[in-house]
């Protein structure tokens, strides 16, 4: 029977700031993050100046590092992965999450055997070295076009290996009706043909599959709604906006947000963390043991904006707390 404890709600260091204007250092993240009183861990995988800092900071707040993560171009990386596994292990994270970039460092778009066989070198150092990498589902990486992660999940499975991966589902659901953004490495052809299915309120959609099918191993929660507002407080270098993959969880105040905040349209990514706590509630054999709230201040995300990044996540956490504790009433409800 599951309790309480089996599933862990931590924070990612990129979301305990307030703004992008006021970045706190690594011991005052750690500090925000324990004495917010709803977070079990930080989430985070820090360069080679923050490392010893960080430690610090989680030992003396006792607050462990039980996820990491970073971004990894192939042909370029590996040895950067295999560095990161390092310092997860002496942080004592459990697992790491992999963003794999569409590309590889020649320019060629990632095939899917090349993911798979990336995986399945990342799978075998991580798991030597007791940290589990898990894929993510993100824009600008191989898994942008959501139905590849099936295949790629299918050609790692052949091989006797469990695929595990990091469901952030942000990047399903603010694509839903948003014919632009379908349209990045041709997914709108499958969205349109019904192959793919993004609402998750529908059967067979995407999320879901994922859930059932056992893969989803962490998970990062980031409020986004269909067709969510681009973000035109930020832009890019090249000047192009923010592509908008978050919204605020939590009313913004006047002058807050860019665009009118309606609480009803967070329904749909309600909708796959009840689906997901649901299945970890009432399957022995669910993976997963952590999620991480990371709304952040990056450009495609709440760059610009003037609503407290870290209060939304602390507001996410609690309602995540009061979901899964929902999730497990009804499950033990039907064991009597």
């Amino acid at each position: 029977m599951r309790e309480l404890a089996d599933l862990k709600i931590g924070c990612t260091a990129n979301g305990t700031t307030h703004q992008d204007t006021n970045i706190p250092d690594i011991a005052t993240k750690v500090r925000m993050i324990k004495e917010s009183g709803v977070f079990d861990y930080i989430d985070r995988s820090p360069p080679d100046e923050e490392f010893r800092d960080l430690l610090r900071a989680s030992e003396k707040h006792d607050l462990p590092v039980l996820a990491s993560g970073w971004f990894y171009t192939l042909g370029r990386d590996e040895t950067l992965f295999e560095q990161n596994i390092h310092k997860g292990r002496l942080l004592g994270s459990r697992v790491h999450n992999v963003q794999v970039m569409t590309n590889h460092a020649d320019g060629h778009v990632l095939t899917d055997q090349e993911v798979a066989d990336f995986y399945m070198r990342a799978h075998d150092f991580g798991m030597r070295h007791g940290v589990v990498p898990c894929f993510e589902v993100h824009v600008n990486m191989w898994s942008e076009h959501l139905g590849r992660v099936e295949k790629v999940a299918a050609l790692v499975k052949a091989r006797g290996v469990p695929f595990n991966m990091t469901l952030d589902h942000s990047h399903v659901i603010f694509k839903i009706d948003n014919p632009k953004e379908q349209l990045v490495q041709g997914m709108k052809a499958d969205v349109d043909s019904g192959a793919l299915v993004l609402d998750p309120s529908k059967p067979g959609n995407v999320a879901r599959k994922w859930i059932d099918s056992n893969f989803v191993h962490h998970a990062h929660a980031r409020a986004a709604v269909p067709a969510n507002p681009v973000n035109t407080w930020a832009r890019h270098p090249d000047g192009s906006f923010g592509r908008g993959i978050q919204y605020p969880f939590m009313k913004p105040n006047p002058g807050e947000y860019l665009a009118e905040w309606d609480e009803a349209r967070l329904e749909p990514w309600k909708r796959v963390l009840r689906d997901l706590f649901a299945y970890h509630a009432t399957h022995a054999e669910s993976p997963i043991r952590q999620v991480s709230c990371e709304h952040i201040p990056a450009i495609d995300y709440g760059a610009g904006h003037k609503y407290s990044i870290f209060e939304n996540n602390v507001a996410c956490a609690r309602w995540m707390r009061e979901e899964w504790g929902k999730a497990l009433a009804a499950a033990n409800a039907t064991k009597h």
